[in-house]
């Protein structure tokens, strides 16, 4: 495994366990998931993986109470990372909602505690107010947010008085608006970008196609699984796949081997079994040359998928079956 090259407290590994999915009944997973939760962390840390990120939204509490259930008595010794959903994100609510979730993790403190969302009302100098409280008590380690833009990013740092030092997105081949300031941001200033659906929710594996869509809600949901963007996206495939070849690796692997190239940028995919939790944090050592690199941003960049308000009708049609 490798890890980010930062002053914090416990190492950060450059692939991080993503648990969405832990508890959420709209992935699928029944009640023996609970069981599979556990070996897919206690792998995940047997390979050297260090954040583990979570959220109060996920599963409405059962992530936490499942990953602090599954880490035991290595808590201490990672990484635990959750968020709070920013529903009046006052300072005394942004208090008690961190006291919840460490509660229901397990731990006396959050090592690293993020605002989930950017809340269109409430200031970041409030919600930021809470979070430097939390930070002067123990309670919770280092602030990040997700979803923000680079201007907020820095407004909440200023509120805080200082640094945020993460900002988990949306990133991946063909999800790539933070290379044009998030990333270079985090390089510049010693930040982390935390990659959330490094895989585009499965689109880069290279396991669907026009032919054979995903059954799931969630990807159904997800206009990048339209049979049209399947489609298009053959070529971008091909091109992992040419790739993944070069090193004996998976089209998934070179997807994730593509954002961690950026030294500031942690990937934090889920996994669905211990196989999947081994195939994402062996991606860590894989070393693109320039050439692969190149190949992959001019395959990403030719990928053009209908999305936005052009794609709710295809999307109606599709799940007609017309």
């Amino acid at each position: 495994m490798r890890y980010v090259r930062l002053d914090t407290p416990k190492p950060i590994s450059k692939i991080g366990l993503g648990t969405w999915q832990f508890g959420s009944k709209e992935w699928g997973y029944g009640p023996e998931y609970e069981r599979r939760a556990a070996e897919i962390v206690r792998r995940a840390l047997d390979l050297g993986v260090t954040l583990f990120d979570t959220a109060e939204l996920y599963g409405f509490g059962r992530s936490e109470r499942i990953l602090g259930a599954a880490l035991g008595d290595d808590r201490a010794k990672v990484v635990v990372a959750s968020k709070i959903f920013p529903l009046l994100p006052v300072a005394p609510v942004v208090q008690q909602r961190a006291v919840a979730s460490a509660a229901r993790l397990g731990v006396d403190g959050i090592d690293l505690y993020q605002v989930h969302q950017a809340n269109p009302v409430v200031a970041d100098t409030t919600t930021m107010r809470g979070m430097r409280s939390l930070q002067d008590v123990g309670l919770v380690g280092e602030v990040g947010v997700s979803n923000y833009g680079l201007r907020r990013w820095r407004f909440a740092e200023a509120a805080l008085g200082r640094r945020v030092l993460s900002n988990q997105v949306r990133y991946s081949m063909i999800d790539r608006g933070p290379e044009e300031d998030l990333i270079p941001y985090a390089e510049q200033a010693g930040r982390i970008v935390i990659a959330y659906s490094p895989l585009a929710q499965g689109f880069l594996s290279g396991r669907y196609d026009a032919t054979n869509p995903p059954a799931g809600a969630v990807r159904r949901a997800n206009p990048y699984f339209l049979p049209e963007n399947l489609e298009r996206g053959a070529e971008l495939i091909a091109t992992l796949r040419e790739v993944a070849d070069a090193h004996d690796a998976t089209p998934s692997q070179i997807a994730l081997a593509y954002v961690l190239r950026h030294p500031n940028v942690v990937a934090i995919p889920g996994a669905s079994g211990v196989e999947q939790m081994e195939r994402n944090a062996a991606a860590a050592e894989i070393d693109l040359t320039d050439d692969e690199y190149a190949a992959l941003v001019a395959a990403a960049r030719a990928f053009r998928p209908v999305t936005g308000l052009a794609a709710v009708p295809r999307m109606v049609r599709a799940r007609l079956g017309k």
